[in-house]
C-alpha cells in the first residue's frame, strides 16, 4: 500500500475558460490561462489546486501528492501505469489511475512549489472569555487573493463499499466519520482523511457518498479566517452567482462553509476552521442528522 500527502487540484472541462476565469478570480483564485487550459492557485505553496481545459461541461478527476518517490513508483509498478513527466508549471513526475467510477485519479510528486504569497493576518479575536486584541483596532485591507488550498473533495459513487475499498487500498487512507442511515449497518459513505502519522491533517480529504450514481458533488477550498470568508460571500454575491448553503457550520468537521455554484454547475464551497486529526484520533460512525444538519446556520444540506 502507498500513501497520500495530501490532495492536489480537481481537474474540470467547461465550454467557456473566459466566463470561467472571472468567476475563480471573483472566487479568490490567482489564475493563468492558455488557449486550451485554465490554472487556478491559492496563496500556499502548490502551483496549482485548480484546473480546467476547454471541453464539455465535466469533472475529469483529482491529482494527489505522494508521500514520495518511492510510494509513486511502487504504486505505479503494482497498477501497471506510465510514470511521466508532468508537463505543467512546477513539473514533477506522475501516474493516472481511473476510480471504479470512471474519475481520473492522478498521483503526482517533485512538483517543485511555487513562491508562497503573504498572507497577512488579521488583529487577535476578542472572545467574550478570552480578550486578546487589546488597545487596538480592526483593520482590514481585503486581499485580491483569498482563497490558501484546496482542502477536500466531495464523490457521489455508486458503490460505497467498492470505492471505499479502491482508494484506501492505494492510498492508505483513515475514515475520520462513517455516516450511516438509522442503523450503523446501514452505510450511507464517509469521511476520508490522509494518514501522517502524528502530524495533523484535515478531517477529510475526500468524502465519498454511496449514492448509487457517480458524480461530483463539490470541492472544498480553505481561506484564513473568517472575515476572508465573509468578503468572499460579498464579492460573489455582488457578482451575482448562484449561492448554494451557507453560511454555516459543519457538525462534522467543524469547518465554517459557504457553498456556490460556477458558471457550469459545479459547486465549489469556501472553508475555514476545520477540525485536524492524527492518527491517533480514531475512526467514528455519525447517523445522517449529523451530516446534513449544522451547529449553526441553515439547517439542511440542498
Amino acid at each position: 500500500m502507498s500513501s497520500i500527502k495530501d490532495i492536489l487540484y480537481v481537474k474540470f472541462s467547461v465550454p467557456d475558460l473566459t466566463k470561467q476565469d472571472q468567476f475563480l478570480q471573483d472566487f479568490g483564485f490567482e489564475t493563468r490561462s492558455s488557449e486550451n487550459l485554465l490554472m487556478a492557485r491559492g496563496t500556499d505553496t502548490s502551483q496549482y489546486v485548480y484546473l480546467a481545459e476547454l471541453g464539455e461541461p465535466a469533472f475529469i478527476g483529482i491529482g494527489f501528492e505522494a508521500s514520495s518517490l518511492a510510494d509513486l513508483e511502487a504504486l505505479a509498478k503494482r497498477e501497471n501505469a506510465a510514470l511521466e513527466e508532468v508537463q505543467l508549471p512546477g513539473e514533477g513526475c506522475k501516474i493516472a489511475l481511473e476510480d471504479p467510477d470512471g474519475n481520473i485519479v492522478e498521483v503526482a510528486f517533485g512538483i517543485d512549489p511555487a513562491a508562497k504569497h503573504e498572507v497577512v493576518p488579521r488583529p487577535a479575536f476578542n472572545a467574550g472569555t478570552k480578550r486578546l486584541r487589546l488597545g487596538e483596532r480592526v483593520k482590514l485591507s481585503p486581499p485580491k487573493n483569498l482563497v490558501k488550498r484546496l482542502g477536500h473533495c466531495v464523490l457521489n459513487v455508486v458503490d460505497f463499499r467498492d470505492s471505499e475499498r479502491w482508494y484506501k487500498d492505494r492510498f492508505g487512507l483513515i475514515t475520520s466519520d462513517e455516516i450511516y442511515i438509522e442503523s450503523e449497518e446501514n452505510v450511507l459513505g464517509a469521511f476520508l482523511r490522509c494518514d501522517r502519522g502524528k502530524d495533523y491533517v484535515d478531517h477529510h480529504t475526500l468524502f465519498l457518498v454511496g449514492a448509487g450514481e457517480s458524480g461530483f458533488n463539490h470541492a472544498a477550498f480553505e481561506l484564513e479566517d473568517w472575515d476572508s470568508l465573509m468578503i468572499g460571500h460579498d464579492r460573489l454575491k455582488q457578482g451575482e452567482y448562484e449561492h448554494r448553503w451557507g453560511v454555516g457550520k459543519h457538525i462534522l468537521g467543524s469547518q465554517v462553509f459557504d457553498y456556490w455554484r460556477d458558471p457550469h454547475g459545479f459547486s465549489l464551497e469556501h472553508f475555514t476552521d476545520g477540525d485536524l486529526f492524527n492518527v491517533d484520533s480514531g475512526s467514528h460512525v455519525a447517523p445522517l442528522d449529523d451530516l446534513l444538519n449544522v451547529l449553526w446556520g441553515p439547517q439542511g444540506h440542498p
